[in-house]
């Protein structure tokens, strides 16, 4: 396996390449992104670039290419948590947890083209995109109240509407899941409950149609990701000790694959063919590949020493040739990011 170690700061060059086989641990590397703590990650293959966000008490978000080399640090963006693209990757979306907005991001120059307001004290956290959609969990953590709203970017000009989630009750902003056609489906996932629930929802335009519901995912949840194709859910939460699949028209189970303890990390190959998952343990295989329906990993990474995955830290490549994976030290949240090349093989 080739595995690229690169972990950048701001107009500094990758300090090593690392040839290592299956299993081996990389080679150390203390330089961290420009970032105090972690929220989402996002790939943009048209542009060759991975945006990293900071999460609720930052504001910023950092871009790299897909060495890792930090191209870009992009201020002004209180709380940016959740991240999405337009479906042609000429926008960034980001959540403003800390600012109860959407803002839009232009992609090439990195400049704020819009930002939309979502409401005071509304915490949008966040995000997913069904067409031209863009979804978004909010719900401040003092409130335990969350909800769904919607940001129409095809309205003139761009609309938000919240309460879009009918009676789903949850206890804090969802995290939410997407296909990107224009129907969804959607799903919503009740973070680090005990126990946990999962809502799908059927999309038409900015209105939303609750379908399967259960607590079928234990306790802790902290990841969820459908298949780009919509056949199936996956989830990783705490208390399991493996990453777990459904059927989003039911929720009947399609198959577990064994992480070891405290998966907190999963997400689907571009072309549904592949599942990684990570988990927040230190030691060895930190991240697994599998292939769907396999019954062991195609690919084993261990993390350096005292490093673990952060909490849905891993984003794929369109072409499948790379797998990022944002960590972070047990002893500190500022992340850095690992890129596996060839994740498949």
């Amino acid at each position: 396996m080739r595995r690229f170690p690169l972990r950048a700061i701001a107009g500094s060059a990758v300090a090593a390449m690392v040839i290592a086989a299956t299993g081996a641990p990389a080679q150390a590397n203390d330089d961290r992104l420009p970032l105090p703590s972690y929220g989402d990650i996002v790939v943009d293959d048209v542009h060759d670039r991975v945006f990293v966000s900071g999460g609720p008490t930052t504001n910023g978000i950092v871009v790299t290419d897909f060495s890792g080399r930090v191209k870009k640090s992009i201020t002004g963006q209180p709380g940016a948590t959740g991240l999405a693209l337009s479906a042609d990757s000429t926008t960034l979306y980001a959540a403003l947890a800390s600012g109860d907005a959407i803002s839009a991001i232009d992609t090439t120059t990195y400049a704020e083209t819009a930002r939309y307001p979502v409401g005071s004290q509304t915490c949008p956290t966040h995000l997913a995109r069904t067409g031209t959609t863009i979804w978004f969990g909010y719900g401040c953590e003092s409130d335990w109240s969350g909800k769904i709203g919607a940001l129409d970017t095809a309205a003139t000009p761009p609309a938000i509407t919240l309460d879009r989630q009918g009676e789903a009750i949850f206890q804090r902003a969802p995290l939410l899941g997407a296909v990107s056609a224009d129907a969804g489906p959607l799903v919503a996932g009740q973070l680090s409950l005990s126990l946990s629930t999962v809502r799908v929802f059927s999309v038409a335009g900015v209105e939303l149609a609750e379908g399967a519901t259960g607590d079928v995912v234990g306790s802790s949840l902290a990841d969820l990701a459908l298949s780009p194709d919509g056949a199936t859910l996956f989830t990783a939460s705490g208390s399991r000790d493996h990453a777990e699949a459904f059927a989003p028209a039911d929720l009947a189970r399609r198959g577990a694959y064994a992480t070891g303890f405290r998966p907190n990390s999963v997400t689907a190959s571009p072309d549904s063919r592949y599942l990684a998952v990570g988990r927040n343990t230190s030691g060895r295989e930190d991240v697994l590949v599998y292939e769907v329906g396999g019954i062991l990993p195609e690919k084993k990474v261990d993390l350096d020493s005292g490093e673990v995955v952060a909490t849905r830290g891993l984003a794929w490549s369109g072409d499948l040739k790379y797998l990022f994976v944002v960590t972070q030290q047990a002893t500190s949240s500022v992340p850095a990011l690992e890129v596996v090349s060839r994740p498949t093989d």
